[in-house]
């Protein structure tokens, strides 16, 4: 953690010189004090976040893709006479079995062009979709089927 937060510091900064470097390790490293003794930050936390690294990026990448696909599907409808929006409501339940993991997926579907999360609770979700196609099929999407690795 220590690092990314020394790497932030280098980025926001925009360049590399001796002075930024050193305050950088200043600053990433009381943060990381603060980190371990307010936030109970520690070697264990760090193990965990590094193992579920590759993971969240590949959730991430995921994610872009299919925002990119649905972002074109909606423009399609928007510039096609022929293909009208048919509003629906679509209940399902996701099998998911954490809190933390529907919430991703509420948030992530809700990000996706032409669906929206209506209400979430547990693992049912009620989601608005632009056409009926779009909903189907959420309870096995690739969403969580990424979702269910996550420990």
């Amino acid at each position: 953690m220590s690092i990314l937060l020394f790497l932030l510091w280098i980025l926001l900064n925009g360049r590399v010189t001796p002075e930024i470097v050193v305050i950088g390790a200043g600053v990433a490293a009381a943060l990381m004090l603060f980190m371990s003794r307010f936030l109970g930050w520690g070697v264990r936390k760090e193990r965990d976040f590094l193992r579920l690294a590759p993971l969240a990026a590949l959730y991430l990448l995921n994610l872009l893709w299919e925002v990119v696909k649905a972002a074109a599907t909606v423009l399609l409808v928007a510039l096609t006479p022929t293909l009208r929006p048919e509003p629906v409501l679509v209940e399902f339940h996701s099998g998911l079995p954490r809190e933390y993991q529907n919430v991703i997926l509420a948030n992530s579907i809700t990000l996706t062009p032409g669906t929206i999360t209506v209400f979430q609770e547990g693992d049912r979700f009620l989601v608005h979709a632009l056409r009926r196609e779009y909903a189907e099929g959420l309870s096995r999407s690739s969403f969580v089927l990424l979702l269910r690795k996550f420990p």
